[in-house]
């Protein structure tokens, strides 16, 4: 229940907290953006070891899962232009795990450069490959977005990932990040409030995810006390008392 204001100092406390909040959610995007996607590019880029183990028991191409290996090695050393004809040759090898696996490979080589357009497309394609593994798909769908995140509207931000952004999801944290930015952006702060109570909830969501949640559902009016189990048994009394 909110509180009527017991003076003019109390109106302008709380119009300058109102205020304080608005600027932390308009910088949400900005100042965590690139978290989201340096943690996604980390988890993407071993996408092309990732395929081989999966397929390595039914899948004869010794050779191609050593071009894996080795265009992974190049891309992390900054040698895009030399990991290349590679990267060429799984694309072209005709098996499609390693067809995907080049195509992510491809990926993060135009990003490598910041040839971010390129590297669209390229996600673009698996995405659209009906041979691809849904899960690979489904992750090249999760990074495409990230890239394109400033320049869709939100509605398709939203329509992209509220599948995602569901307790369970392996990519409920990420995506329900990017679904609440959206929403933010569609000036929806309840709405992007309860997708950040619900990754912050969500155990299975890397620590680091669930405290910015944490943080920008307190931004957003939602008691973060509850959502963090440590702050919770503080303010309960539940934790014994430092020692001395």
């Amino acid at each position: 229940m909110a509180v009527k204001p017991k003076s003019e100092g109390d109106t302008f406390l709380r119009e300058v907290d109102e205020e304080l909040r608005r600027e932390r959610v308009s910088d949400f995007v900005t100042r965590y953006g690139t978290w989201i996607i340096v943690g996604v590019v980390a988890l993407l880029g071993a996408v092309g070891g990732w395929i081989w183990y999966q397929h390595n028991q039914n899948v004869q191409a010794g050779d191609l899962s050593s071009k894996v290996i080795q265009v992974s090695d190049q891309i992390e050393r900054n040698n895009a232009a030399g990991a290349a004809a590679t990267i060429d040759e799984l694309v072209d090898s005709g098996n499609p795990a390693f067809r995907v696996a080049g195509l992510f490979a491809r990926a993060n080589a135009q990003i490598s450069t910041n040839a971010v357009p390129a590297a669209i497309d390229t996600l673009k394609q698996i995405v659209a490959d009906g041979d691809a593994p849904q899960a690979y798909r489904d992750a090249a769908l999760i990074r495409q977005t990230l890239l394109e995140f400033e320049t869709v509207p939100p509605e398709q931000v939203v329509e992209r990932m509220r599948p995602f952004a569901e307790s369970g999801n392996a990519w409920h944290g990420t995506a329900g990040e990017l679904l609440a930015a959206a929403y933010i952006k569609q000036n929806k702060p309840q709405d992007a409030g309860r997708v950040f109570e619900a990754i912050a909830r969500d155990e299975a969501v890397p620590d680091s995810i669930r405290q910015r949640a944490i943080q920008m559902a307190s931004t957003l009016g939602i008691d973060a006390v509850q959502l963090d189990p440590q702050l919770e048994a503080v303010a309960s009394g539940n934790t014994a008392a430092p020692q001395q």
